[in-house]
């Protein structure tokens, strides 16, 4: 099997999951308890996002691969996190990983706060935005120089701003 078949199959697997499950889990801030800079009721976060940000940024879900314009974003430019507008990565570390979502070698610094993720039958490293508490995706230890890691993140759960000609 390829890599791009497995994450194809990981994928329909984790929809699969997610739509089993109802999109019932609970916030990231009540079920870690953590507190954030940027706090909204759940009802603020519904009037800002849309159906699918909210659904990413709120209850860890997932966006389908390949769906995201984000993916093949190419141009020089800074992520940001779509719930609180916080920079999160840079295009200098994103890489197409084939997987179907945009991929970065690394976080900005001060950027993101991970956590064990230990659903869907196996352990995670689950990253989040550091001042919102937002799900952005996972973390893996497959990716290319010079970290090694592989940021997996939904593009829905950021915004794109472009680099301005100096």
């Amino acid at each position: 099997m390829t890599r791009r078949g497995f994450f194809l199959l990981s994928g329909t697997a984790v929809l699969a999951a997610a739509a089993f499950r109802g999109f019932t889990r609970n916030s990231v801030a009540s079920e870690t308890g953590e507190t954030f800079e940027v706090t909204k009721t759940d009802a603020e976060w519904k009037a800002i996002l849309t159906d699918e940000q909210y659904r990413i940024l709120r209850h860890e879900d997932t966006e389908r691969p390949f769906t995201s314009a984000l993916n093949t974003e190419k141009r020089k430019g800074i992520f940001h996190c779509a719930g609180c507008d916080l920079p999160v990565y840079s295009s200098e570390a994103k890489y197409d990983s084939g997987t179907g979502w945009p991929s970065f070698w690394e976080a900005l610094p001060n950027a993101i706060g991970t956590r064990e993720d230990t659903s869907l039958f196996m352990t995670r490293t689950e990253c989040h935005c550091r001042r919102c508490g937002g799900h952005l995706g996972h973390i893996f230890n497959d990716g290319p120089p010079p970290t090694g890691m592989r940021h997996c993140i939904n593009g829905m759960a950021m915004t794109f701003a472009p680099a301005t000609a100096a």
